[in-house]
């Protein structure tokens, strides 16, 4: 094991000793990393979504640590500690935007000792604070997965009630299985996620990004798909080697989509994507163009030979866009251009 890749894995090492005094709600809100002797080419940053835990990106992580990268699933700032939290006391979930940017920046640096290039991912808030980096540090990443970003609410109604109001709100599906993390939380240590989310839309009209992987689902009743596509077309018109993904309603993807433990009986494919994602360097045009050929049945050889692509992981994307996995007329791929 090399010198710096020691010194990295004593500072983990730490983080676990820190984790297991703070008293954390269970195993599953620890953080998490999938780590291997030596130096990898690429090493992975994920980001757990709002008032959940680490235990959100378990299923990628471990895909990708198979394939031979070292990840990192760091617990968030406030999150994961056992308490009775409630209206009176609630979660100790941070309000000032700077805690969590100063976060990721520092696992951003750790991240690096760890492989040659790195890549970042996020689910929801975990996705705001993805774009924010890939925006902010576009020469240290390699690529950047957005699973349906915080960008805004599904209902413009809610994104007000969070600008004004100062009251504890508890989630709708709190007790819904796989939920390890806070049932509430009070709407201002949200407020800031809407208002970095601004940023970030902002930020994008006129500045290169790491290339993006957006992947969203018509059954996401959570946050806006609109803001989502508006960011996805303002990170192309700069950034060419960006994706876009959306899974059919048909298939009840909700807006936690990482695992089988969450609302996605689907996984694999959230896998699948990111993979195919990773493991290429293909253009929007390309992927689209890619899409087409699949559709129209050629054969897999040649569009592999032709395009260039991970002979292990096209079969599995093919398969997906051609076993009625919501992209009927390729609607899955076209944000509305």
């Amino acid at each position: 094991m090399k010198v710096g890749i020691q010194n990295t894995v004593e500072i983990l090492e730490q983080v676990d000793q820190l984790e297991s005094t703070l008293g954390l709600k269970n195993e599953a809100c620890r953080s998490k990393f999938l780590i291997h002797p030596d130096f990898t080419s690429k090493v992975f940053l994920f980001l757990h979504g709002f008032t959940a835990g680490p235990y959100q990106f378990e299923p990628l992580g471990k895909a990708f640590f198979n394939k031979g990268y070292n990840v990192l699933i760091p617990l968030q700032p406030g999150h994961g500690r056992s308490g009775d939290w409630k209206s009176q006391n609630p979660p100790p979930l941070p309000t000032d935007i700077e805690i969590y940017q100063q976060f990721v920046i520092k696992w951003l640096q750790i991240a690096k000792t760890l492989g040659q290039q790195v890549v970042i991912g996020g689910l929801s808030t975990g996705g705001t604070l993805a774009a924010w980096l890939a925006l902010e540090h576009p020469q240290e990443i390699d690529r950047t997965l957005l699973f349906t970003p915080f960008l805004g609410s599904h209902y413009l109604i809610f994104d007000q009630l969070i600008k004004i109001l100062p009251i504890y709100f508890e989630w709708f599906n709190k007790d819904a299985p796989g939920n390890f993390g806070y049932k509430g939380f009070r709407l201002k240590a949200l407020r800031i996620f809407l208002e970095l989310g601004y940023q970030v839309l902002d930020k994008a009209q006129g500045s290169v990004s790491a290339p993006i992987l957006m992947v969203c689902s018509e059954a996401d009743s959570a946050v806006s798909r609109s803001k989502q596509q508006d960011f996805f077309r303002r990170v192309l018109r700069q950034q060419p080697k960006s994706w876009y993904y959306c899974f059919d309603d048909s298939l009840h993807i909700e807006h936690r989509m990482m695992t089988k433990l969450e609302d996605n009986d689907y996984e694999e494919l959230v896998i699948i994507l990111a993979k195919a994602f990773v493991e290429s360097n293909l253009t929007w045009v390309e992927f689209q163009e890619m899409a087409k050929r699949i559709a129209q049945g050629q054969a897999c050889d040649q569009i592999m030979r032709e395009l260039n692509f991970d002979e292990q992981v096209f079969p599995q994307l093919s398969a997906m866009m051609t076993q009625g996995f919501g992209c009927e007329h390729l609607k899955c791929i076209n944000p509305d251009f």
